[in-house]
């Protein structure tokens, strides 16, 4: 078994969720998922077969997001893995929706921050065997950065 890694791009303002699934109509459902649960959001979804004719399978209503997912995914070259990059939206507005899409298997990340790939390979071909999802911690938070992180998500709308 081989190991490597796949950083991710990820283009400003863009948020990306990677994940595992099983079947072909996923790239069809999770545009539906995303459409309907943040109308104003741009995207592009991308979702390699893992039998048959192993096509890259495409959804979005964003040509260049569409592309980037492609990118990503010709990069990890695993099967039944797919690439959601979001504008204009977050995770957090589509997650539960797509973790309860009858065909995904695995969320990997959500996320803004930079991200690297952990793709394992043998002789049947490749998986992502896990993610590296921004920095290390740095310290423990202080009475002061919690105050800085309720204050924040106050800020931003997400809290009273």
């Amino acid at each position: 078994m081989e190991f490597k890694t796949v950083k991710l791009e990820i283009p400003d303002g863009c948020n990306v969720i990677l994940g595992q699934t099983h079947f072909i109509k996923t790239a069809e459902d999770l545009y539906e998922i995303i459409i309907t649960t943040v109308p104003n959001a741009r995207f592009g979804i991308a979702f390699t077969e893992a039998s048959g004719p192993c096509l890259i399978r495409t959804e979005g209503n964003d040509r260049g997001l569409i592309e980037v997912c492609v990118k990503n995914l010709q990069a990890v070259g695993a099967g039944h893995v797919f690439c959601i990059l979001l504008r204009d939206a977050y995770p957090i507005n589509v997650l539960n929706q797509i973790k309860n899409c009858a065909e995904i298997c695995t969320i990997f990340c959500a996320t803004a921050n930079p991200v690297e790939v952990i793709v394992a390979t043998t002789s049947l071909g490749s998986g992502v065997a896990g993610v590296i999802d921004g920095s290390a911690p740095k310290g423990v938070e202080t009475s002061e950065d919690r105050t800085i992180r309720q204050e924040f998500l106050r800020k931003i709308g997400y809290k009273l």
